[in-house]
């Protein structure tokens, strides 16, 4: 036994016995020892032991990792056994053999996004831009609260809703992983109840007033099959995707009506044809063997992206704020300024939840307005004709 210093690990003689256990413990810091190996390599170790058996845990090797911290490391590993009972062995063979991240990350587009959800490629994105990158070669049960938060807070500097939505998609991932096995079920949901940015919900439509100069610029876009898809998206209130995937087929003349099969909530949504909109449709040219209604350039395909054909129309029109989500969103405002229902704009639109149309709730204020001045005015007609009820307004 001696006080090991670094003079002394430099001078310690090459193990030449073959034996792996030649150590040399420490009289200072109990348990603590430098393991000579035949090939003169020194490291250094920790004994201790759990439910009665005796373990050596290698700390780092010397050179690599200095005395000091070898000492820090190792006092650290010893309060963690007597405080918890935990044996770092095992938990470093648990880590050693645990799943990656990247293995989630597959398994969770292969087997649920991808099967069960329509936007699974906005997870895909995310996945490969934010996930990866970031801990792709890591143990799934690596990963901690603060790894979590840091990246969230990272990402939330530029982007808070994306932020948001890694988190939601982080939580749903690591929940499957206790599902599936690949994490114990007590382990804690690292992604859960992290404080989420603040997300104000997009207020934006065409205004009457910004119509006119829209609607020029619509009629001056050159590609009819993206001129028509932007008329019928202001017609129709449709989800874009669901209007470019849409067939002709589709379409039931004699009913006024076109069926969308596959909508985002997963049900069928049959859409009324005014007849603005059938005065669109039936300007489309059909082209031989693509069934689609708005054709893309390969042959019997739609059109995928109409991101740049929008961006001239907004362009010319003036109103480089306007997305082409606010059209759908447009349909919605002017119903709710004409006093339909949430309930009939809910239909229109295809929302299943209530919530998702509430957002128009507010455009209504006028139209109730006017139901309580009509409202007013009787309630004070009735009351002039008893002049006793009449109460003095100042």
């Amino acid at each position: 036994m001696m006080k090991i210093t670094k003079t002394i690990i430099d001078k310690m003689n090459y193990n030449k016995t073959g034996n792996r256990q030649d150590i040399r413990w420490d009289d200072d810091l109990a348990n603590f020892g430098v393991r000579i190996y035949p090939s003169g390599k020194k490291s250094f170790v920790l004994s201790y032991r759990v439910a009665g058996r005796k373990h050596i845990m290698v700390l780092g090797q010397f050179g690599v990792i200095t005395l000091q911290q070898a000492r820090s490391k190792a006092r650290e590993e010893r309060c963690r056994i007597e405080i918890d009972g935990s044996d770092p062995l095992k938990e470093r063979s648990k880590m050693r053999n645990a799943r990656l991240v990247s293995s989630l990350c597959s398994s969770y587009l292969t087997d649920y996004a991808r099967p069960h959800k329509k936007s699974w490629k906005d997870d895909e994105r995310r996945i490969n831009k934010r996930i990866i990158p970031s801990w792709g070669n890591l143990p799934i049960i690596a990963i901690t609260r603060d790894d979590i938060t840091q990246l969230h807070t990272a990402i939330g500097k530029d982007h808070p809703y994306e932020a948001n939505r890694v988190v939601e998609l982080l939580a749903k991932m690591f929940s499957l992983a206790q599902d599936w096995g690949y994490v114990d079920v007590n382990v804690i949901n690292p992604a859960h109840s992290i404080k989420a940015f603040k997300e104000i919900k997009r207020d934006r439509w065409v205004t009457h007033e910004e119509l006119p100069a829209l609607a020029k610029a619509i009629d001056k876009e050159k590609n009819i099959y993206a001129r028509s898809a932007v008329w019928l998206y202001m017609l129709t209130g449709m989800r874009k995707k669901e209007l470019l995937r849409a067939k002709w087929t589709d379409i039931n003349w004699k009913q006024r009506e076109l069926c969308i099969p596959d909508t985002k909530n997963g049900l069928k949504h049959y859409i009324p044809l005014t007849s603005q909109a059938l005065e669109v449709l039936s300007s489309i040219p059909k082209v031989k063997d693509n069934p689609y209604i708005i054709i893309g350039l390969k042959p019997s395909s739609h059109l995928v992206n109409i991101d740049k054909p929008w961006q001239r129309i907004r362009k010319s029109a003036g109103l480089e704020d306007i997305r082409l989500h606010d059209l759908r969103r447009t349909v919605g405002s002017w119903l709710a300024q004409s006093g339909s229902s949430l309930h009939l704009i809910g239909r229109v639109l295809g929302h299943v939840d209530a919530k998702s149309t509430q957002v128009y709730a507010h455009f209504a204020q006028d139209h109730i307005r006017g139901a309580l001045e009509d409202h007013g005015n009787k309630l004070m007609a009735v009351a002039k004709e008893n002049p006793s009820m009449v109460i003095a307004i100042n």
